[in-house]
């Protein structure tokens, strides 16, 4: 392979995780609330037990965060994509057979686990090993993940228009794009010798940049590659780990939750039920563009300004979303709802990327990333804490607050975090 082969390879790599990331969200998250209502119809479910197929997938999503992590290990990046495709198209064709509410469950756990499989993880490591300056990579690539969840919905418009409103078709379309995309990203990545190879090189010239780099500089990078034992020793770690848990908790209640409540809060101001429905519909909208200008803007200037204080910014953004959702009886207070949340979600999961790479190096990234995914498993009892809360109290708005407390107190922990100091033993290396 040529120099300028070798050169344009990893932006063309770049190209395809974003797409592939882009079809997954899409026809996951952006496409099962709107297929539902056929399903439902089609098959006389409760909204409640049908429903609860979004709580499957988001289990799922975060429970199996450590099955690619292994099998990028043993089987490389490469395969892991191809079964994770498989995996994912096997979860859609459940969908599309799905006569009963447990082959449903069974088709939403699948692409589930074909998610992390395919997206996230393989995705985060493979740019990592390409990229010496990851934050503007890491934030072109969210952004694509963003963008996927706001054309979900006009992708399951347009193709069950096309087929007559038929979901099973449009899940069976969904199984081949998931085959063919797969097939094609992985396919770009080469063996696992290149791979292995381009991530060395990388690694040197990060190690070197970052013992060269003053000890007042803006943007800290270890000079050390720590192991996943010495990682899980530093409280960094955890607080990493609860600011990923707050902006997936925010986003999956927020996503579930909000447009009901400010239908309820606009019905009790006066206004119409479908045009209160219809402005909370458009609040979540924005909130969804605001994710995808905050990943923008992050991954430009996460190389440049500390991602420390991008994830500051961001977890303070959640809590003024989060406290603006829980009184916006006014377009004022819903747009500082959307703003402040849109911002947040955008903006924490792009920080926390790049601070665990700055803080503990690669070689272990792939492990401590999958670790912190895992949180994602626990994060989906946030609609169901908020249906208990609303049925006891009246209202989601305590539920609202009591997560703007909780992220309250991790915005106050990364506020005083510093990066972790290098273990003793290899101090002098």
């Amino acid at each position: 392979m040529t120099e300028t082969q070798d050169r344009f390879r990893p932006w063309l790599l770049l190209a395809g995780f974003s797409l592939l990331l882009f079809l997954i969200t899409a026809s996951t998250y952006g496409s099962l609330g709107v297929v539902l209502p056929a399903m439902i119809g089609e098959l006389n479910w409760s909204f409640e037990k049908a429903f609860a197929g979004f709580s499957v997938l988001g289990v799922f999503t975060g429970a199996s965060s450590w099955l690619p992590a292994i099998l990028i290990r043993r089987i490389g990046v490469r395969a892991t994509l191809l079964a994770g495709a498989a995996v994912l198209a096997g979860g859609f064709v459940g969908l599309a057979n799905a006569q009963s509410l447990s082959s449903y469950y069974v088709g939403a756990a699948a692409c589930g686990v074909g998610f992390q499989m395919a997206a996230l993880i393989p995705g985060t490591h493979v740019l990592s090993s390409l990229f010496r300056k990851r934050a503007l990579p890491f934030g072109i690539y969210f952004t694509f993940g963003s963008l996927g969840g706001a054309a979900g919905p006009w992708m399951v418009l347009t193709l069950m228009g096309m087929s007559h409103n038929d979901w099973r078709a449009y899940w069976l379309t969904q199984a081949v794009l998931a085959v063919v995309f797969g097939l094609v990203c992985a396919l770009m990545v080469g063996g696992s010798a290149w791979l292995a190879k381009a991530a060395h090189e990388v690694d040197l010239e990060v190690e070197q940049e970052a013992r060269a780099a003053p000890a007042n500089a803006r943007v800290y990078r270890t000079p050390y590659e720590w192991t996943v034992a010495e990682a899980l020793r530093t409280p960094q770690f955890y607080i990493l780990v609860a600011a990923y848990f707050s902006h997936l908790l925010v986003g999956v209640t927020v996503a579930s939750l909000s447009v009901t409540h400010l239908t309820e809060l606009g019905v009790a101001a006066g206004v119409g039920a479908v045009a209160a429905g219809a402005l909370a519909a458009k609040m979540l909208s924005l909130e969804s563009l605001m994710q995808t200008l905050a990943r923008l803007a992050g991954g430009a200037l996460g190389d440049r300004v500390d991602p420390r204080w991008l994830l500051v910014f961001a977890q303070g953004m959640l809590v003024a979303g989060l406290l603006a959702l829980s009184k916006a009886a006014t377009p004022p207070v819903m747009l500082l709802y959307a703003i402040g949340t849109g911002v947040g979600f955008g903006l924490t999961v792009l920080a926390v990327t790049v601070l665990l790479l700055n803080y503990y190096g690669r070689q272990s990234n792939l492990e401590l990333f999958s670790l912190t995914c895992l949180v994602g498993a626990v994060s989906a009892a946030g609609p169901f804490i908020g249906g208990a809360m609303r049925d006891r109290l009246g209202s989601f708005a305590p539920t609202f607050q009591l997560f703007a407390g909780v992220t309250a107190v991790i915005f106050l922990a990364v506020l005083v975090m510093r990066p972790p100091k290098a273990p003793a033993e290899l101090i002098g290396t």
